[in-house]
């Protein structure tokens, strides 16, 4: 549990749609754990962009690198909304939080729920975070012409890759010693082969972990119909946001020189917010990895022990609870 003497201060990024109820109830539980945070909100995303066009300012941003972590909600217009610019926050926040920050680790776990085609599985996915097709290289030759070129690259740098890797390997010695590369190396050749190779190498260091390779298009196959085979998946940036859409994140700055961000990775699905009926589980999953990251290991444990017993409970009853009696029932259980 925490004490007074580790009260940690943590930036509240509630967001927008969904965002603000579901970190409402992370927070909530991990009071119930016992853990003292002191909370600031930020008052971010596409609700403050369409009042008055700011997306992160210079000095929000220097204020957020003070914190010791980072909770963030959701982001995002609802759909079919034009009045945000495609992109706009993506590049403007999540992704300028990420490079600025330095989060180069993002670290998605995923557990199958019983009853679901994944019932036994227990995996994590880690993506780099920082580079790849999202780091912005690219651009347009005779835009709005007949004869427009566009063209998008895919940066991938040695450290960015080894850092990552070395991450993943240090996940599975200490989860099950199994390690799968995912990537396309049979037609990305050279990001491909970085990658491969950077693995091939850092793996003689790592001789407890075995490690495979799976093209990614044949891992998306996998993941439906064998997912229990994984226990650590390692992947580029791209890739790995494709494969992990329905998990919680934790975007790492394992050199700890700046706060590391958390959020579920739902969106802000604006079209059930205020209706009390959004589920809160990956926040409250997100905020357990914000605690083992703060050095709150035990409280994080008995986090995702009521976490798993709630989500167990929830997928086999029919009855509906709120987004409150959610939040509700897991820190009961603590």
């Amino acid at each position: 549990m925490g004490t007074a003497s580790t009260r940690h201060r943590v930036a509240v990024i509630g967001g927008d749609g969904i965002g603000p109820e579901v970190c409402a109830e992370a927070l909530k539980v991990v009071a119930a754990a016992g853990v003292d945070l002191d909370t600031t909100a930020f008052d971010l995303g596409a609700t403050r962009y369409l009042r008055d066009g700011v997306v992160l300012p210079d000095e929000t941003l220097a204020e957020l690198r003070g914190y010791d972590a980072i909770l963030l909600g959701a982001v995002g217009p609802p759909v079919g909304d034009t009045a945000v610019p495609p992109g706009t926050l993506e590049r403007g926040m999540l992704l300028r939080l990420r490079f600025e920050l330095d989060l180069y680790v993002n670290l998605r776990p995923f557990s199958g729920v019983p009853g679901s085609i994944a019932q036994g599985a227990d995996f994590a996915v880690v993506r780099e975070n920082t580079e790849g097709t999202y780091a912005g290289e690219g651009g347009f030759l005779r835009k709005g012409t007949p004869h427009e070129v566009a063209t998008q690259g895919s940066v991938n740098t040695r450290m960015g890759a080894e850092r990552c890797v070395r991450f993943a390997f240090e996940l599975a010695g200490r989860r099950n010693n199994r390690l799968t590369l995912v990537h396309k190396t049979n037609v990305l050749t050279f990001a491909g082969d970085l990658w491969n190779r950077t693995v091939t190498e850092v793996a003689a260091e790592y001789p407890d972990v075995s490690w495979d390779y799976n093209h990614v298009d044949a891992a998306c196959i996998y993941l439906v119909e064998q997912p229990k085979r994984y226990d650590v998946i390692v992947t580029d940036n791209l890739f790995g946001d494709i494969l992990t859409d329905l998990a919680a994140s934790a975007n790492l700055n394992p050199a700890r020189t700046g706060p590391s961000l958390f959020e579920p990775v739902h969106g802000a699905a604006h079209d059930i917010a205020g209706q009390g009926i959004a589920n809160p589980l990956a926040a409250v999953h997100s905020a357990a990895l914000m605690l083992e990251h703060l050095g709150e290991a035990d409280a994080a444990a008995r986090m995702l022990k009521a976490l798993s017993a709630q989500s167990d409970s929830m997928s086999t009853s029919a009855e509906k609870l709120s987004t409150s009696a959610v939040g509700d029932a897991i820190a009961e259980r603590l």
